[in-house]
């Protein structure tokens, strides 16, 4: 059987005859605490969360009804069970007190044998409730990692096929969380990123190149620019990607939380313009996530080094992406990328790969 003894109960009545019998009964029970009026309790409660609470209606100065309203408004004592304790019996004051949010009534005067088995089963009831919600915040928590764990898995694959990016995958999710971050409260942006969209789309940025796994080696780690016959072959990592994460998708159902990775995969080579591929998608037909991609993973491309190129200052990565904006991104989102480019730099400096990126960088 559950120890009660372990429980807390906050007694709030201005009758010290009430108080006294309350005691008398539970005291050997449970750790007692008294106010002897409404002030007195919410000032206690400031301090401290009992397991349960019995609650005199007719009290001088805030009665009982009004506690009660004011607790349940509150995150911190919304889930506290109130036992309301009256010498009134009519109805409507019962229906009044379980409107606002008590669990139960206790009539004066007290039978003790009443009060101890009420109470009881209450605090029974109270600690089934938390121990539900903890476990279910244990399994969201379970499923959370194994989320986290499948995206990065995917994502190291698809970095093992290209060797020379290790930092990209880093980089890139946090380049766009601050993008995502910076345009939440942007009136064209704020319904969709939402906080809960943000962490998706930074745990999703790192399957935004999966497609690469299947790009044949003699592409994929040419040592050069490519031809034109290699570059059409390369764009297919986009379908690629979006064929790979869509087959998963479906297994798990619609809006699951592989949803931002599909997206990103398909379209973060689309161009504002509609000049960019797969799709040859223009405007805000491109997801918002695959704009934002776009811009992360060009800076990203810009200061990383590479067989064919040095990398770029950060300085002209910015010239470069600002000039494009209207073009290839979302104007926007350029915008938005101009106010946070130093954000951008110490990220990159902090994950950069080659001492040769860290040294531009910091031009």
């Amino acid at each position: 059987m559950t120890d009660y003894c372990q429980c807390s109960i906050l007694i709030v009545d201005d009758t010290e005859e009430n108080v006294d019998i309350l005691i008398a009964t539970l005291g050997e029970l449970y750790d007692i605490s008294v106010a002897i009026d409404g002030e007195t309790a919410l000032e206690m409660l400031e301090e401290f969360t009992p397991d349960l609470i019995l609650l005199d209606i007719m009290m001088p100065g805030i009665d009982g009804y009004e506690v009660c309203e004011r607790l349940k408004r509150e995150t911190r004592t919304l889930k506290i069970p109130i036992i309301f304790l009256t010498a009134l019996s009519e109805a409507q004051n019962e229906e009044k007190g379980l409107l606002l949010g008590a669990v139960d009534y206790i009539t004066k005067p007290f039978n003790p044998f009443l009060v101890k088995a009420r109470v009881k089963n209450h605090l029974e009831l109270k600690m089934h409730r938390d121990n539900l919600e903890l476990l279910v915040q244990q399994r969201t928590s379970e499923l959370e990692l194994t989320q986290e764990v499948t995206i990065e898995s995917m994502g190291t694959l698809a970095e093992y096929r290209d060797p020379e990016t290790g930092g990209h995958i880093q980089r890139t999710k946090h380049y766009i969380q601050i993008l995502a971050n910076h345009l939440k409260n942007h009136p064209k942006f704020s319904a969709i990123l939402t906080n809960e969209t943000i962490i998706s789309l930074y745990k999703s940025a790192p399957l935004h190149d999966i497609g690469k796994v299947g790009v044949p080696d003699h592409i994929l780690l040419k040592p050069g620019r490519l031809t034109e016959g290699e570059f059409e072959e390369m764009k297919k990592h986009t379908i690629y990607g979006r064929d790979t994460i869509s087959k998963a998708e479906k297994k798990l159902g619609n809006r699951s939380f592989l949803h931002y990775a599909l997206e990103i995969a398909e379209s973060h080579q689309e161009k504002w313009d509609g000049s960019g591929y797969p799709n040859g998608w223009s405007g805000e037909e491109i997801p918002i996530s695959g704009r934002l991609m776009a811009i992360a993973d060009v800076y990203d491309a810009l200061i990383s080094k590479r067989v064919y190129k040095a990398p770029f200052s950060h300085s002209k990565a910015v010239a470069i992406i600002r000039e494009s904006s209207g073009q290839h991104f979302d104007p926007d989102i350029v915008e938005a990328f101009l106010q946070v480019s130093e954000e951008f730099r110490r990220i990159a400096i902090k994950h950069a790969d080659f001492p040769e990126e860290r040294e531009a960088l910091e031009k």
